[in-house]
């Protein structure tokens, strides 16, 4: 049996007083996202942990639900707490589905950080350390302000992972800056490319009128781009889009796209794995959240981080 989170913080300090190191090197930590192998924006995030697990000699093993079932990704979590690692990272992709899976994990003494989707007061509430990522409303309302200042009043958010409400909430950031009503103005677009460019093209064809597109991430925002283009509506409509890709920064120097909103998912993988490290070896642990974002990656800023899309930015 584990023994507490608690005793094992007590062991660490009295081993430390002595001047002998608190755990051998080789932890092992499993990190948990929501994603759907297609996804290609993880990229970063699995770099990331390779790179933080060489630096610090640990085994960080990434695993997610094949398709981005929810459902799955909670039985991934139980079967990654049955195989008693030193640490857990998960997404809060949904909190009523996850939370029972992390407070399992808890009380058995497993430290948890959540990072990307979902807030800090759940993590606080799921019993996890802390939380790495950005306030996915406070973005979204950011990036809408954005476009107010640009005489923006009503747009199309291509919401292409709906199920996830932390997509829903960067939707709703945006809709409440401009004064749209969210509900009138976001489509669950799917993941297929081909789909997403028709429902985009299908809704600007009902919707004349729309002054923006809010897309939310590369898989969304790829075939938006196709879809204005085949529109001939590029650089004719304001365009934000969440994180960055080779293809989003094009669309920025061709001034098609107006900014990225940056979350940093670098930060989100990397951080975690050294804060689990340092928390298992020497009991040491920072004394709140970290926002790894919102950013923005605009044509004026993309010069220093293009090289690094989808690497490491």
């Amino acid at each position: 049996m584990r023994k507490s989170f608690t005793a094992m913080l007590t062991a660490a300090a009295l081993m430390l007083s002595v001047g002998t190191p608190a755990m051998a090197e080789g932890e092992r930590f499993v990190l948990i996202s929501h994603a759907p192998d297609s996804d290609s924006w993880w990229n970063t995030i699995k770099n990331a942990i390779e790179v933080a697990g060489d630096q610090m000699d640990v085994t960080v093993e990434y695993r997610n639900p094949p398709t981005g079932d929810l459902a799955d990704m909670a039985r991934i979590v139980e079967q990654a707490i049955a195989s008693n690692p030193d640490g857990i990272i998960l997404t809060i992709a949904d909190f009523d589905v996850l939370s029972g899976p992390v407070a399992d994990a808890v009380d058995q003494g497993i430290p948890v950080i959540t990072i990307n989707s979902g807030t800090q007061a759940q993590s606080e509430a799921m019993g996890a350390l802390l939380h790495v990522g950005q306030p996915e409303y406070t973005a979204g309302f950011e990036a809408g302000k954005r476009a107010k200042a640009a005489g923006v009043t009503s747009f199309l958010c291509v919401n292409h992972y709906i199920t996830n409400p932390a997509s829903v909430e960067r939707c709703k950031g945006f809709a409440d800056a401009i004064g749209a009503d969210v509900g009138a103005s976001m489509i669950d677009s799917g993941q297929d490319p081909a789909e997403i460019k028709n429902k985009v093209i299908a809704y600007l064809a009902a919707n004349p009128d729309t002054g923006a597109v809010l897309t939310l991430g590369p898989t969304s925002a790829h075939p938006t781009l196709a879809a204005l283009e085949a529109e001939s509506l590029s650089g004719e409509i304001f365009f934000g889009t969440f994180d960055l890709s080779g293809e989003i920064a094009d669309a920025i120097k061709a001034d098609t796209i107006a900014f990225a909103i940056d979350q940093q998912p670098y930060l989100q993988g990397y951080m975690p794995v050294i804060i689990l490290t340092n928390l298992v070896r020497y009991g040491v642990l920072p004394s709140g959240h970290m926002n790894s974002g919102p950013g923005f990656i605009t044509k004026d800023s993309l010069s220093f981080v293009e090289k690094y899309a989808g690497v490491y930015r």
